[in-house]
């Protein structure tokens, strides 16, 4: 049997649909964020499924 291991899927869907929700939260008029404490909650949850995303990448 092979030991292959893809892309953790949960993050990717993550990744996704929070950095839909970061550019839609932004306004390009002003330059700002509609609601800048979510923002802040979103960017977090963000960096920290890219860097998983990354690391799983980094150990094959």
């Amino acid at each position: 049997m092979s030991n292959k291991k893809g892309q953790p899927f949960p993050f990717v869907i993550i990744v996704i649909v929070l950095g839909w929700a970061i550019f839609k939260q932004f306004d390009f008029e002003n330059l700002k964020f509609e609601k800048p404490a979510l923002t802040i909650v979103y960017v977090l949850t963000f960096l920290m499924s890219v860097y998983f995303l990354v690391k799983n990448v980094q150990e094959k």
